[in-house]
């Protein structure tokens, strides 16, 4: 069992850096045992269950309600702390210090690294604690619950389901790998140049630093993806092209925190999946692609909990790894 588990994580790894998902070549006993038991379960019952289950699902928004708040929260604070003098948290996402403590971006740190062409003692200092940060919450915890581009997005991401479903659009998908493609090319442009090209045209910088210190021509930029992405390609940004998300998801290869999905309960309806922010990480709900009666959500996960306050089985739940679930 833990050599396929073993499997399926490095699988998930891959899946992060961009190869699609597939149908597993190996699975436990026990998660045979229940794929065959729903093999040979009668479907009209199934379907009545499934109805059963949605009619009486309350439609729950728990997890999205606290991420949107914590979201908010976390860059007004660096807005108050600008306007109020407080000198409480000062700078920005990508670099900034909290009652005097030094906190720096590690994707922002890894860039001025890589163009100054040595480690840097003082970066490293500041990046230690939120590297310990997002090793324990999951690094990509940081794209749906901190980044303020994140937040455009989703609401893009609304309207443009909207106009797909109004059949005024069409979503067209891009081949993941390119995001990788992109964190190569910007490390490349870096040490070439000298200068920290992506920090010019990252989104979540500029978004922070306008929220802050006022409105400039860079958010011009941020209206071109958002437009992009509402009349072509939903939340291209974020699943194609931004390395902030590649970094923190390795960061966040070992982090306790995550969603685990339980097999036994799942009609696999694929709801989850529709609201997912990325979809990808859900090829395990598929049915038939279990490895095991219990697996964990791989490091490609944003923590976001939208499939966990879809679910209409519970077969999705955060939990830390060696606890019990989160409430």
């Amino acid at each position: 069992m833990n050599q396929v588990l073993k499997r399926r994580f490095r699988d998930q790894i891959m899946v992060m850096f961009g190869r699609e998902p597939k149908k597993p070549e190996q699975i436990t006993e026990r998660a045979q045992q229940v794929h065959k038991l729903k093999r040979v379960t009668n479907k009209a019952d199934l379907n009545a269950a499934k109805e059963h289950m949605r009619a009486h699902q309350e439609h729950s928004t728990k997890w999205r309600n606290r991420r949107w708040a914590t979201l908010i929260i976390a860059n007004l604070l660096f807005v108050i702390s600008y306007y109020f003098d407080v000198q409480m948290l000062e700078g920005a996402l990508t670099a900034s210090r909290f009652v005097g403590f030094h906190l720096i971006d590690l994707n922002s740190a890894l860039q001025v690294m890589l163009a100054h062409k040595h480690i840097i003692n003082n970066l490293l200092i500041g990046t230690g604690t939120v590297l310990v940060l997002w090793v324990l919450l999951g690094g990509r915890t940081f794209c749906s619950w901190v980044c303020p581009y994140h937040l455009l997005a989703e609401w893009a991401e609304k309207l443009h389901l909207y106009l797909v479903k109004k059949k005024l659009v069409t979503d067209q998908t891009i081949d993941r790998r390119l995001r990788s493609v992109f964190w190569l090319v910007f490390a490349v442009l870096a040490i070439a140049t000298g200068y920290t090209v992506f920090e010019a045209i990252s989104p979540t910088g500029i978004l922070s630093r306008a929220l802050i210190y006022g409105p400039g021509v860079a958010l011009l930029w941020v209206l071109a993806l958002l437009v992009f992405e509402v009349f072509f390609s939903k939340r291209a940004w974020c699943r194609y092209a931004c390395p902030i998300g590649l970094t923190y998801g390795v960061v966040g290869i070992l982090s306790p925190v995550r969603i685990k999905y339980k097999l036994d309960g799942c009609f696999h309806e694929g709801d989850c999946r529709k609201v997912c922010l990325v979809p990808h990480v859900l090829d395990t709900v598929i049915k038939g692609r279990a490895v095991d009666v219990e697996v964990p959500i791989g490091p490609d996960c944003t923590r976001c909990g939208l499939c966990v306050d879809t679910c209409p089985t519970g077969s999705l739940t955060f939990e830390v790894k060696g606890l019990s679930k989160l409430l």
